[in-house]
């Protein structure tokens, strides 16, 4: 290879000459591209525009006006947006009842940065006179037309005198409309309204006309969307009868009902707006059917019984006949369950036979029982009430630690009505549950012991403030009988834990029998809490809890526990987390339960 020395330095020089040249050429870019960022970021400043109006209305302009995005070009701008901002405050001062507003717009004194947008509001519009009149059925000359006709003129909110405003007016024909439409009259309409404004005397006349249309009447269902099973299963949850006046309320009921049934998806009902059918209107359910069979699965925790792990399976169509068939295998630290349960579908009258068998063992409190149930029960459940009548045979082996191991038998009769009228089923604020159980057996009729167990409960929330909550409960049970012996756990009593006396161990208090404790003839406990709701899902609560369960009377010892928790409405129903205090000793005991126990 051969070497030229001249050449070599003449490309290097050029090669310098060329990179000084880009690295001024990228210093300029850089130079123009930072400036026109500058240029970019750089903002005007914004218009300063104060409002100077009444209080009453002040903050409705700053919440709804539209303010200047950028400064003004010249005079015809300003004037431009001056005719805008004085159209916008007039309409919207219209809308609470202010016609005869002043608005003016300009530049402050001595400050050409800053504007001014001057209201003065004027008198209020107040309703002055009001006229209803009715059209079609309602209007005739009948004693409890007229009498409605009375009670609807009676309700109707915007009374002489009263402020006029747009949505007042708006909602208050609504009202009627509705209060109308959703009893008897399905297809009531309003075919004339006027209001009247006079703004020189700042009063509202106020018309408004209303046919009723011809009272309608329930005709026969007609069903769409069954392919699986038999028309009475809808037929049953009907709350009304063919004939029956037409109520919007029955209607939802009846779709509420269905669609808390776990056998269709969705549902909804309707009638057609049909005044040619008027006397016997179709009522139209539309349904979506649900699968029939489900297999679930779940984990858990319980302060009460330890960890959980549950599988269930459940058929709707239990052998083709609508029936549903549960049952659910679950495993506790404490207790472990498997059952199986055939309920029929409510009839007409809101009756249910139900039967079922369950196998149960338990280690609570060194007490290890082994359970085994059949039962065969009727039920009757409504809006707000659910009754039971029944009769079932169990046999359990105990094995109290330190005590001989017994076998008992019985077959008992059991009754237990349950009434309940709260204003939310998931989250409680206000109303009550009241309960009441009756159950017994004899040695004439396949028990090993004579008894009559009784049992109350009582759970009361009352409201505090807006949104605080006052909590009672109270529970007292008592068996008849000459002794316990021979008696199921379950027809007797223990008490301790959650939903019973916190800051004791689930179940602890009862009867010694060895080293274990069991079930008494006794019972009795209450509880007083008090939640403070720090936002719309989370609280603090306090609490105190009393009671006991003894075998007489004369052994029942007070038991007090006492504390704090936590609250906190979760999707899946309430959550309490609560640390316990047990007065005698001391001992803090943490608990946590979700959901209403009732």
């Amino acid at each position: 290879m051969r070497y030229f020395p001249g050449c070599y330095h003449g490309r290097a020089r050029w090669l310098a000459v060329l990179l000084a040249c880009c690295l001024l050429y990228l210093s300029c870019y850089g130079v123009v591209l930072a400036a026109s960022s500058a240029e970019k970021e750089k903002k005007p400043d914004p218009v300063q525009v104060a409002i100077i109006a009444p209080a009453s209305v002040k903050k409705l302009l700053e919440k709804y006006i539209t303010l200047p995005a950028k400064p003004f070009v010249d005079d015809i701008g300003q004037a431009a947006y001056a005719r805008k901002i004085r159209q916008e405050s007039i309409e919207l001062l219209a809308t609470e009842g202010y016609f005869t507003p002043e608005v003016a717009f300009g530049e402050e004194k001595g400050n050409s940065k800053v504007y001014e947008l001057r209201i003065t509001p004027g008198p209020r519009t107040r309703v002055a006179t009001v006229s209803i009149e009715f059209q079609g059925e309602l209007a005739t000359d009948e004693p409890e037309h007229r009498a409605r006709v009375e009670q609807l003129r009676a309700e109707w909110p915007l009374k002489p005198g009263k402020v006029f405003r747009s949505a007042r007016w708006e909602d208050a024909k609504s009202a009627l409309l509705t209060s109308v439409a959703d009893r008897d009259y399905a297809t009531a309409r309003i075919v004339d309204s006027q209001a009247k404004v006079d703004p020189d005397s700042a009063q509202a006349a106020l018309t408004i006309t209303l046919d009723s249309g011809p009272a309608f009447r329930y005709g026969e269902l007609q069903i769409t969307g069954l392919s699986r099973y038999q028309p009475d299963v809808i037929q049953n949850s009907v709350p009304f009868r063919p004939g029956d006046p037409y109520r919007r309320e029955q209607l939802l009921a009846f779709q509420a009902a269905l669609q808390n049934s776990q056998l269709f998806n969705a549902a909804a009902v309707s009638v057609k707006p049909d005044v040619g059918q008027h006397e016997a209107v179709p009522v139209i359910v539309t349904i979506t059917e649900a699968q029939s069979r489900h297999i679930g699965a779940g984990l858990g925790f319980s302060s009460n019984n330890g960890a959980r792990g549950e599988i269930n399976y459940r058929d709707y169509n239990f052998l083709g006949r609508t029936w549903n068939l549960s049952s659910l295998l679950r495993l506790e630290q404490k207790r472990q369950t498997f059952l199986a349960r055939v309920d029929t579908l409510p009839d007409a009258r809101r009756y249910q036979y139900s039967f079922g068998a369950r196998i149960e063992m338990t280690d609570i409190k060194n007490l290890k029982t082994f359970n085994q149930r059949v039962d065969f029960s009727r039920m009757r459940t409504t809006a707000h009430s659910f009754w039971q009548a029944g009769i079932n045979w169990q046999r359990e082996e105990r094995e109290p630690s330190g005590a001989p191991n017994t076998v008992n038998e019985t077959l008992a009769l059991d009754f237990w009505y349950r009434y309940h009228d709260i204003n939310d089923p998931v989250n409680v604020r206000s109303g009550f549950v009241s309960e009441v159980r009756l159950g017994g057996g004899s040695r004439y009729a396949l028990s090993d012991q004579d008894f009559l167990r009784s049992y109350a409960r009582h759970q009361h929330w009352f409201p505090v403030g807006k949104r605080d909550t006052l909590y009672f409960r109270a529970e007292a049970g008592y068996t008849l009988a000459p002794s316990r012996l021979g008696i199921p756990q379950e027809y007797l009593f223990r008490a301790g834990g959650i939903q019973s006396i916190r800051g004791y161990d689930f179940l602890s208090l009862g009867v010694r029998e060895g080293n274990a404790v069991v079930g008494g003839r006794v019972l009795a406990t209450g509880t007083a809490e008090y939640v403070h709701w720090l936002t719309n899902d989370w609280g603090a609560a306090v609490f105190a809890d009393a009671g006991d369960a003894a075998d007489r009377l004369k052994k029942f010892d007070l038991a007090l526990g006492y504390g704090v928790g936590a609250r906190w409405r979760s999707p899946a129903g309430p959550f309490a987390l609560d640390l316990a205090r047990r007065h005698d000793t001391g001992t803090l005991r943490l608990h946590f339960s979700i959901a209403v126990a009732f």
